[in-house]
């Protein structure tokens, strides 16, 4: 036993030994890594330090080159197209700016029509119509001022829909189905985009049949050919396109509102051009998220105005011909679905069929469970998100008339009253250079929501009030307006009590703005920051009738 033990110590002895002396090999290895870790770790950060500080100083030198180079305009419209703000433009950033200045999108950018899947569920829709009233022109009336009955044989003879009703694949209507990164309520996107702004300016007139649509027109070329066999998706005039908004959502479906902007060409040669533009189509549609199921199509003209259409027509087939404007009243004009869509078999859980659509295509009859929507808004507030996306100048609330009084009265305002032919906010409309210019400057936004409260209204809204004598306060406030009314439009400041203290003519201010071939350079604007001298003219006119204002009330 004894022996083990002393054969044992000195083994022990020669493993503790390296403690007592020098330090072996592997333990400065050791150390060594320790530090060069912890050298590395606080160089990173350093070093990291070191590259963002380069970065920016470049792109401030950049900034600096920029402004030098473009000015601050013109930096702005470079910005907005620069997505990855590095200061250089990649053809994918410029692209946009090339298919609008050439006119030729790249057809990839598309997506191709949906394909009939023969298995999926259908839907079916059916069109009403109640055609224009021809007495409510407000200009024509039956005369038309001298234009050939051949010229109206369009709408004369469209008394009822091209086709009273159609079937479609739910799948088709996933269209409407919002993009990713907008799936909140509340959220808005354009369904079909506007392709007309500063480059592009107007489509002409002198055209007869629409261009072959595309992607996401498909579907909404197909619904309105059911009114009319000549639909236009993209519009003449500016906002075009479809913007859509999630009023209410659950874990399997989408209430979404929508509104789309379209025009119908009613003659074909050798007429000359008639062009019928609502103000709008709006309506909204119940969809499963995957669009496999439509719960509910609807899509209509609101009628709710007393004028909703605009028409134009030309005295010849050119464009330089001279075209005559009128406004009138469209009782209906409506798609609403059948019923929910259903499928064309039904099979078990092995494949088999347990009952089809039969020969004469009557659906199959199904027990739909009823909704519970766990996000919602209400229609109006989903109707406004939308308005505002095509109409930027309706950030400011715009009051009825009959209400814009007593909220001016309430909050000591005054009233910003615009009193015009045509709709303010959809396509009758007849102030549209001015909706698009200094009404949703940033400047007037800012001075309107300050100092005023905002209201618009027809000219045959107000005649109705002036007429109405049970309401003495509103009909006087209506008569004082179109006292100071001139075709085609009149932009008024009046007092809480309808006074009328400053007013001017659309266009009166239109030739006052008006910029000289010098002067157009100058004064070209990329944004509602930099004022222009329509905005500066406007800013004006408020101001004066905020002047003007203080008068009458010292009496």
């Amino acid at each position: 036993m004894a022996a083990d033990v002393d054969k044992r110590i000195p083994e022990e002895e020669k493993k503790i030994a390296p403690q007592n002396g020098k330090q072996s090999p592997g333990s400065r290895s050791w150390i060594y890594r320790g530090m060069w870790t912890w050298v590395v770790v606080c160089a990173v950060p350093l070093f990291a330090f070191g590259i963002k500080y380069y970065q920016d100083a470049q792109l401030l030198k950049r900034h600096e080159e920029s402004v030098r180079t473009l000015g601050a305009e013109g930096l702005f419209l470079f910005s907005s197209l620069d997505t990855d703000h590095d200061f250089y433009l990649s053809p994918e950033e410029f692209k946009p700016i090339a298919e609008k200045l050439t006119g030729i999108t790249n057809p990839a950018d598309f997506e191709e029509e949906a394909i009939h899947d023969p298995n999926g569920e259908t839907l079916t829709l059916e069109a009403k119509m109640q055609p224009l009233l021809l007495d409510s022109m407000t200009k024509s009336k039956d005369g038309f001022l001298g234009v050939s009955h051949s010229s109206l044989s369009g709408l004369r003879s469209w008394k009822s829909p091209a086709v009273p009703s159609s079937s479609f694949s739910a799948s088709q209507f996933r269209v409407f189905l919002p993009p990713k990164n907008k799936i909140e309520v509340g959220d808005t996107w354009w369904v079909i985009p506007s392709e007309l702004n500063i480059f592009t300016g107007y489509l002409p007139n002198n055209r007869y049949h629409p261009p072959t649509p595309r992607g996401r027109e498909v579907l909404i070329h197909s619904l309105l050919s059911m009114f009319h066999p000549r639909p236009f998706i993209k519009t003449r005039f500016a906002p075009q396109g479809a913007v859509a908004c999630i009023r209410a959502s659950n874990d399997f479906y989408y209430d979404i509102i929508f509104r789309i902007h379209a025009e119908f060409q009613l003659n074909d040669i050798p007429d000359f051009p008639f062009w019928f533009t609502p103000g709008q189509f709006t309506g909204n549609i119940v969809l499963s998220k995957d669009a496999s199921h439509v719960r509910l199509f609807h899509l209509y003209v609101p009628n709710n105005r007393s004028l909703n259409v605009d028409m134009e027509w030309l005295y010849g087939a050119s464009e330089s011909s001279n075209m005559e404007v009128d406004i009138g009243y469209l009782p209906q004009l409506e798609l609403q679905s059948a019923g929910p869509s259903t499928p064309s078999v039904i099979t078990d859980e092995q494949g088999n069929i347990i009952d089809r659509r039969d020969s004469s295509n009557e659906p199959i009859q199904f027990v739909f469970e009823e909704i519970h929507w766990t996000s919602e808004i209400s229609q109006e507030e989903a109707a406004r998100h939308v308005e505002v996306t095509f109409y930027p100048f309706k950030k400011v609330s715009y009051l009825p008339f009959s209400e814009a009084f007593d909220r001016a009265q309430a909050e000591k305002k005054l009233v910003h009253s615009i009193l015009l032919w045509g709709a303010l906010d959809d396509q009758s409309c007849s102030g549209r250079t001015l909706r698009e210019t200094v009404l949703e400057s940033s400047p007037v936004l800012a001075l309107l929501n300050q100092s005023f409260i905002s209201s618009w209204s027809l000219v045959k809204e107000l005649e109705n009030l002036q007429a109405d004598e049970q309401n003495s306060a509103l009909s006087e406030k209506a008569r004082l307006h179109l006292e100071k009314y001139s075709f085609p439009v009149e932009m008024m400041v009046a007092l809480p009590n309808g006074t009328i203290v400053h007013h001017i003519n659309a266009n009166f201010f239109l030739d006052q703005t008006a910029m000289k071939p010098e002067e157009e350079e100058a004064t070209f604007s990329f944004s509602g920051g930099f004022e222009d001298p329509s905005t500066s003219t406007y800013i004006s006119f408020l101001k004066e009738g905020l002047e003007k204002a203080k008068e009458y009330l010292a009496q």
